[in-house]
């Protein structure tokens, strides 16, 4: 289909063409969730598929979407640099949309929420290309979305105790993995906002929250060699902790363990950067 005709629909209100297949119209979106022009990708191919699968257009076929969005995920995984980061990146933003959707309007079941998890999940651990935003394409932002999501299982009530440790977890393995990005396009503020959800939930209480911090926070002092920059990893963990304890002081959708973690996330604070916190030296 030529772009004059998806610029039509955009501009027509993302209104369901009733001349074409949902089908074929939907393999070409797909495909163009992968293209290194931010136009096609962010401006008509994320916001048609969003705004077709939030109004019900493809509740019948939903499964096998997100099912699709699952493959988009394993397209060029390992590769760094290249446009492959595209398709990962927003078919993991409308797997987010997938999940919100079925939470919704309790389609799928349990089965096929936990399997779009594991999946997501394991691509997120593994994505190589952490580029926020790439001159002349736009956003690739991989970590952002994969947080999206992860912030859309969590709410979703067919994830438990054991499944929100374990998005818990996914957390801090992909703050604590080694890497030579800086989280600089808001990264850290994503993961910290899937984290609230984790903990809106009221299912986790501080006998597993607290050894969790811990574990992240252990990777919030600097370490390195005179070829590494000691601050990639450290820096990020830093960043993550300072916005989770910013958006756990200032939301207005308090989890149960709300003051306590407040109090825990403080001292790890305080004990990773002890050079602000000592006393005034005497004139």
């Amino acid at each position: 289909m030529a772009s004059g005709f998806w610029e039509q629909v955009v501009a027509g209100g993302l209104q369901v063409p009733p001349d074409r297949s949902l089908v074929e119209m939907t393999e070409e979106l797909t495909r163009m969730l992968g293209d290194p022009d931010p136009d096609i990708r962010d401006g008509i191919a994320f916001p048609t598929m969003a705004t077709w699968i939030d109004e019900g257009v493809y509740d019948d076929l939903l499964v096998g979407l997100g099912d699709g969005m699952c493959h988009g995920l394993e397209v060029g995984l390992g590769n760094r640099g290249d446009d492959s980061v595209f398709r990962r990146s927003f078919s993991a933003l409308i797997l987010t949309e997938c999940i919100d959707r079925t939470t919704r309007a309790g389609l799928g079941g349990p089965d096929v929420v936990l399997r779009w998890g594991d999946l997501l999940m394991g691509w997120l651990v593994r994505e190589r290309d952490l580029r926020g935003f790439v001159p002349g394409k736009g956003w690739a932002h991989a970590v952002a979305h994969g947080a999206d999501a992860l912030g859309a299982l969590a709410r979703s009530p067919y994830l438990g105790r054991l499944e929100l440790t374990v998005v818990l977890d996914m957390v801090a393995d992909r703050l604590l993995a080694p890497t030579d990005e800086f989280f600089v396009c808001g990264e850290d503020d994503r993961l910290a906002f899937a984290t609230m959800h984790v903990l809106r939930r009221d299912i986790l209480a501080l006998d597993v929250l607290e050894p969790w911090v811990a574990r992240v926070a252990a990777g919030a002092t600097p370490r390195g060699t005179a070829e590494q920059n000691p601050f990639h990893v450290a820096g990020n963990v830093q960043a993550y902790l300072r916005s989770l304890h910013l958006q756990l002081a200032l939301g207005t959708q308090h989890p149960a363990v709300r003051t306590d973690l407040l109090l825990v996330l403080m001292s790890h604070l305080r004990a990773t950067n002890p050079a602000y916190f000592t006393p005034p030296r005497a004139h």
